[in-house]
C-alpha cells in the first residue's frame, strides 16, 4: 500500500539539526488534501492539549513572527521556534486506517501521526472515553 516505513525527508535544519521529519506518505497525504480541496495555505505543527494530555496536530495556518519556515516543493511547513526549542524534532507520519472497526488505539482510526523527541509537558486533560473505558475492545 501507501506505507513506506522508514522512508522520511528531513525538511528542516536549525543548528545543524534536522527539526522535523516528514514521512513521503505524509508529504503525499497532505499535497492530495490541499490540490483536492484547492486550498494554497502553509500547514502548522502545533501542540494541543485533549483528553490524554498534550500532543501535537497539523492545522492550516499563516506565518507568524518567531516561526521556521520549510519548504518542500509547493508545501510550506511551519512550527514556532518555541516549540521546537520544547518539544525537539518532531516526525509527520501518516497511518493507513485499521480493519477492526474501532476508532480506538494507535492507528486504528488512521490519519496523521506526529511524535517528538522529547515528551510535550503535561498540562491537564485525562477525561474519560471509550478507550480508556475499553469499551470498544481495545
Amino acid at each position: 500500500p501507501l506505507r513506506m516505513s522508514g522512508l522520511f525527508f528531513s525538511i528542516f535544519t536549525y543548528q545543524g539539526e534536522d527539526m522535523i521529519e516528514l514521512t513521503a506518505v505524509a508529504e503525499k497525504k497532505i499535497k492530495q488534501y490541499l490540490t483536492e480541496n484547492n486550498i494554497d495555505s502553509a500547514v502548522r505543527v502545533f501542540a494541543m492539549n485533549g483528553c490524554s494530555g498534550p500532543s501535537l496536530g497539523l492545522s492550516l495556518d499563516e506565518q507568524k513572527d518567531g516561526d521556521r519556515v520549510t519548504e518542500i516543493g509547493s508545501l510550506r511547513i511551519l512550527i514556532s521556534s518555541d516549540l521546537t526549542d520544547m518539544c525537539g524534532k518532531v516526525k509527520v507520519d501518516f497511518i493507513e486506517p485499521s480493519r477492526s472497526g474501532c476508532g480506538c488505539g494507535t492507528g486504528a482510526g488512521g490519519g496523521f501521526s506526529l511524535s517528538s523527541e522529547r515528551p510535550l509537558p503535561h498540562s491537564g486533560g485525562s477525561c474519560e472515553g471509550s478507550c480508556s473505558s475499553k469499551s470498544c475492545g481495545c
